[in-house]
Order: structure tokens, then C-alpha cells, then sequence
């Protein structure tokens, strides 16, 4: 490990030192005022030295230790007014859960974290916490800085992980049966958290999936590196010891329809969750040639069919030695990094705008720059050229500079005349987002979208359909993790009452 890498353990340790004085004082009976908490020093994330973990798919950050959580939680300020829990889409009770990890109780920070999220291992991985809870925190507005902010989902994570790696995980109690049945279509973040929801109410749920391994976008899409899947078959298995039931292989809209499975199957009501999984692409010339990927489909064969795992898996996957990544957001981020993981030699991303504008986490911007991928701002292709082959040869990109703020508050970036200019790779990952997959809407008739496929609902994510109820990327487009478990709360809520007879 390189020299200006801390270790987890010296970290830890370094952690153990002031944490001592603060538990010492706290033993003595004394107050631990604001002023002591702000001054205590944000606890850096241990991670993988970036020299080493660009050639593996091992998680890169590798959690806090004992000291550090509870070092980390000190800085919490236990605000009455709670102004975290405003800005988390599924209300965890925040200063509750930290004000445990503080006493060093860390099974029961989680058990208050599970009172409304059944996924703290994969949401204190991969939610936007600097976007939503951390931007609302006190600590982060008191410095003026949101990366300064308690770090929430840090903490949510390791109480995740110290539950998991202690053997203690516990399943939550579900009521007794009531004979009434709710259908999810789709087992990514807002179905199983609408399927965990139900089942606790005592009805009987099944969660119908297109893939052949549940789990959706965090089994598909989030590199493993980010997201180890064995995290993700925890919860699942966690959902079935509720007696959740699941099916995989089964493509709602051809398998069976939306009203076969009400009317004929008799469930009671039913939530649709299955994201928005059709990738947009740029509508220039050369798309079609040999080593151009959706990024939904050079992840799908990375992550979901593990193609990696060269020595066990079968999956083919181009061989690559100049890659470019055409794109600015958490996507764009994976499928760069997981392009070097695969072994391309180079790995560029191609963004039309600034880093400051760029939609993707900045610690996941971070890391891919010290994983050493490059980063050509300003820039955007016109054509993708080939050889006599078919294949790719390189691109022809344009230069932009940046004008006006558009809707969005960012920069809108203006061509530069004359700029154009060749650039030499071999595989072109195309990564601009999503839009939803049509086949569900053009199968269930009466069923409202709007003009870009996404599924119309009200304020309880209820469908223009009785009985059926949708949340996640199909309604929002592509979002968060986070945010699509808020809309599947909010809809199990609803199919609850209607399952119980109250609407």
C-alpha cells in the first residue's frame, strides 16, 4: 500500500485516541457541548489504495471501525428540530440511530434505522446522503461546508455491517395472516421495500421479476466494487424469511398481464416497480458499429452475469484497450471505473460540461480520478468512426465552452465552431440515462403515461388504474436508490388500506 494511504486499522486507532478524552468526560459526568462537537475532525472513509483496487472489483471503501463510527457520531449535534430526517426520503429517525452508535449500542441503531428502511447496508453505500439528509445537517451548515456534514450514511452503514458481520441480523415481525394478496412487479428498491411493507401488515406478497436473479438495479446495474451483491441477497433473503415469495423469469406485460393478475389471480392490488431500463443514445452517425454499449448493457454483463470472473464465468465481453464513456452521472462513473476493472488500458470520460456541473457523486468522481481514468471536460461527440472491420476507430469530438444556467441551474455548454478533432479508442460506453421500457404501459390498457413513458400517479402513487399502484424509475425517471424506496413506502401504505378494507 502506498505511503499516503492510511490503513483501516491506523485510522481506527487514530480515532481510539480522541475518542478517549470525550468518553472519559461523558463517564466523569460532564457535558460534551456544541462547540467540543464541531471541533472534532470529519472521520475519513478507509479505502482500498486506488493503485491496487482499479484492477479488482473488491468493495472499495471499506467502512468505518468501532472508534471511528463512534467518533463520527460524536459530532451529531442531536438537533430537537431533526432537520436530517426532513431531507431523507424514507424518514429514518437519524439522531435516535447516532445518539446509539454514540453509547456504543449499535444493534439497536439499527433496529432503528430497519423502523423504516429494510436496506441500510445498500443505502449507507450508495444514496446521495450529501444531496438529502447531509445537505439538511446543522454540523455542515455550521462550517459551511455540506462535506464537512455528519456523516450519516456512513454511520447507517456500519450499524448495517456490524449487525451482518456479528451474526445478530434480525427479520422483521410480520402480523398474522389476513388471506388478502398484493402482487410487485419488479425486485429492485421501491418493490421490495413496497414488498417488506405489505408483508409486515401479515398479507401475503409475491414480487414477479424480469431477471433471472432478483435484486434489479442494485444487482444489475451498481458495480460490485460499490456494492457487493452478497449485501443484496442478505436483504432478499430476509424478505423471504417474512414469507415473501418471488419469481424470477417472469416478464410482466407477456408472462401474464397486469389484469390477469387481478382479475384472474386474485391479487388484491398491485405495485409496479420495474425502473426505467431503456437506454437513451446520442443519434449520430456510427452507433451501430462493433464495440459501441449502452451502459445498462456493458453493466448487466459486468455486475449481473459477472463477466469479471474470467477463470468462472462464460460471458462474453470485449476486449478493450482504449475506452471512452460518453456521460456525467453515477453511471457514467461505474461503467468508467469497471471498464478499467475489465482492462482497458485507458479509460476516458466524455462530458460536455465542467466537473462542477456533473451530476455524479463527488466521491465517486473522486475515486475514478485517483483510479487514474481521465476526464475530457467540455467535450462531446459528433460521429463515432470505424475501420474497414466495422469496429470502432475512434470519434470525432467537438469542443464546447459553457453559457446561460438552463432549467436545471446548470451551464448549458455552446458549441465552439471549428473545434472538431479526432480522437483515437477502440469501445465507446454510451452512458446518458433512461427512459422507461414501454412494454408494460402498451400492455395494460387504460393505464396513463406521459410523453416519455413514465407512469402517472397521485400523491399516495396510486396508478390512473384501481388496485394498481407504481413507484421508482418507471414514475420518476432515473433517480436514487432512496428515492424509489420513498415511493414504495408511500404506496405499500396505501395497498394496505385498501387490503384492509379502509378505502
Amino acid at each position: 500500500m502506498s505511503t499516503d494511504v492510511k490503513s483501516k486499522d491506523e485510522l481506527n486507532k487514530e480515532a481510539e485516541v480522541l475518542l478517549k478524552p470525550i468518553l472519559e468526560k461523558k463517564v466523569s459526568g460532564g457535558k460534551i457541548t456544541a462547540r467540543d462537537r464541531l471541533a472534532i475532525p470529519p472521520q475519513t472513509m478507509p479505502a482500498q489504495d486506488p493503485h491496487i483496487r482499479g484492477r479488482n472489483v473488491s468493495e472499495v471503501a471499506l467502512g468505518y471501525g468501532e472508534a471511528q463510527a463512534r467518533l463520527e457520531a460524536e459530532r451529531c449535534l442531536g438537533c430537537k428540530n431533526q432537520p436530517c430526517v426532513a431531507g431523507c426520503p424514507v424518514q429514518v429517525s437519524i439522531p435516535r440511530f447516532i445518539g446509539e452508535i454514540q453509547k456504543g449500542c449499535f444493534k439497536a441503531a439499527v433496529d432503528i434505522i430497519k423502523e423504516t428502511n429494510l436496506l441500510p447496508a445498500v443505502c449507507g453505500r450508495v444514496c446521495p446522503q450529501e444531496k438529502q439528509c447531509q445537505a439538511e445537517c446543522t454540523v455542515g451548515k455550521s462550517l459551511k461546508n455540506v462535506e464537512k456534514a455528519v456523516a450519516i450514511g456512513r454511520l447507517e452503514r456500519f450499524a448495517a455491517d456490524w449487525e451482518r458481520n456479528q451474526g445478530a441480523v434480525t427479520v422483521p415481525a410480520v402480523k398474522a395472516p389476513t388471506g388478502k394478496k398484493a402482487a410487485v412487479i419488479g425486485s429492485g428498491p421501491a418493490g421490495l421495500t413496497a414488498a417488506a411493507d405489505i408483508a409486515r401488515e401479515g398479507h401475503e406478497v409475491c414480487i414477479f421479476e424480469a431477471f433471472h436473479k432478483p435484486g434489479g438495479v442494485m444487482v444489475y446495474g451498481i458495480p460490485e466494487f460499490r456494492l457487493p451483491k452478497d449485501i443484496v441477497q442478505l436483504e432478499i433473503d430476509n424478505l423471504k424469511k417474512m414469507g415473501v415469495k418471488i419469481e424470477t423469469n417472469f416478464l410482466a406485460g407477456r408472462t401474464r398481464t397486469v389484469a390477469e393478475l387481478l382479475d384472474e389471480d386474485g391479487f388484491g392490488a398491485v405495485f409496479i416497480g420495474v425502473g426505467a431500463g431503456l437506454p437513451k443514445f446520442l443519434g449520430c452517425p456510427g452507433e451501430n458499429l462493433v464495440g459501441v454499449f449502452s451502459a445498462n448493457e456493458y453493466l448487466t454483463r459486468s455486475n449481473l452475469m459477472k463477466a469479471y470472473d474470467r477463470e468462472k464465468s462464460a460471458t462474453p465481453m470485449f476486449s478493450s484497450k482504449i475506452t471512452a464513456v460518453i456521460g456525467g452521472g453515477n453511471v457514467a462513473m461505474d461503467a468508467a471505473r469497471m471498464a478499467l476493472r475489465l482492462g482497458s488500458e485507458e479509460v476516458h470520460v466524455i462530458y460536455r460540461r465542467t466537473r462542477e456541473e456533473m451530476p455524479a457523486r463527488s466521491e465517486e468522481v473522486e475515486h475514478a480520478m485517483e483510479e487514474g481514468i481521465v476526464f475530457d471536460f467540455l467535450r462531446n461527440p459528433s460521429m463515432i468512426l470505424g475501420n474497414e472491420k466495422g469496429c470502432v476507430a475512434g470519434m470525432e469530438l467537438q469542443k464546447f465552452e459553457l453559457g446561460e444556467s438552463d432549467a436545471s441551474g446548470r451551464r448549458s455548454p455552446v458549441l465552439i465552431p471549428g473545434s472538431e478533432y479526432v480522437y483515437d479508442c477502440d469501445t465507446v460506453i454510451v452512458a446518458l440515462g433512461n427512459e422507461s421500457n414501454p412494454l408494460l404501459v402498451r400492455t395494460t390498457a387504460n393505464l396513463n403515461a406521459d410523453r416519455r413513458g413514465r407512469i402517472v400517479v397521485n400523491e399516495k402513487q396510486k396508478t390512473s388504474l384501481d388496485r394498481v399502484y407504481a413507484g421508482g424509475d418507471i414514475v420518476l425517471g432515473a433517480a436514487t436508490v432512496i428515492l424509489a424506496m420513498g415511493e414504495g413506502r408511500r404506496a405499500a401504505a396505501a395497498i394496505n388500506e385498501i387490503l384492509a378494507g379502509k378505502t
